[in-house]
């Protein structure tokens, strides 16, 4: 049996995200960051705005495997090992409006507002590309939040947690309290739905 068939490729991870991270250490999986271009908001290998028609699963997939290809391209560039490129993206969908990251502070407390007393979809879709194909997984949980009261929403907006999540809130942050049920994956919820994820891993050939 040759080497080559039995060690597994190396797993970047295309994310600045803390939690994803810990997420996928939670798997056991080793991986390598892979480092972006710029800064927050400034890489240029995907645009996240929102397409004129698009729902939210279109979105949430488009952009998890864009994200996937740019890591791709990030990898030649850098003269990186081969290996498999795993991104992921999340968004939160209210009566059929994408809710992304919170533009200020205004925007935050206008998200947090929407949300209250109300059931939404907290979408995560996970990409992985070997160079030769890419795939993706969708994860699709249901939230509802407790009634707020603007003393509640206005407490959370400064305590700058919700600036740089989707749907201006982290369930596994301050947020948690607002949460009346869920239906779905928790890690989906906070950004890296393990069963999805392992899953799609193991469609690869790793050993997750």
């Amino acid at each position: 049996m040759s080497l080559s068939s039995t060690v597994p490729p190396a797993l970047y991870l295309a994310s600045r995200s803390p939690r994803r991270r810990e997420l996928l250490t939670q798997l056991g999986q080793p991986f390598l960051l892979l480092p972006f271009r710029g800064l927050q908001r400034e890489d240029i290998d995907v645009s996240e705005d929102v397409r004129e028609g698009e729902d939210a699963d279109t979105y949430v997939a488009r952009v998890a495997r864009a994200k996937a290809l740019g890591g791709e391209k990030r990898l030649g560039w850098r003269r990186l090992g081969a290996g498999l490129v795993l991104s992921a993206d999340t968004t939160v969908e209210l009566d059929g409006e994408i809710l992304g990251k919170p533009a200020d502070t205004a925007d935050a407390a206008r998200m947090l507002a929407q949300l209250s007393g109300r059931t939404h979809r907290v979408l995560t879709a996970v990409a992985v590309s070997d160079s030769r194909r890419l795939e993706h997984v969708l994860s699709v949980s249901t939230v509802r939040f407790a009634r707020l009261e603007q003393r509640d929403i206005d407490r959370y907006v400064a305590s700058g947690e919700p600036m740089d999540k989707a749907g201006a809130y982290g369930i596994q942050g301050r947020a948690g309290a607002f949460v009346e049920h869920i239906e779905g994956s928790y890690t989906g919820i906070v950004g890296l739905p393990l069963n999805e994820t392992w899953q799609l891993l193991r469609r690869f050939g790793m050993p997750a």
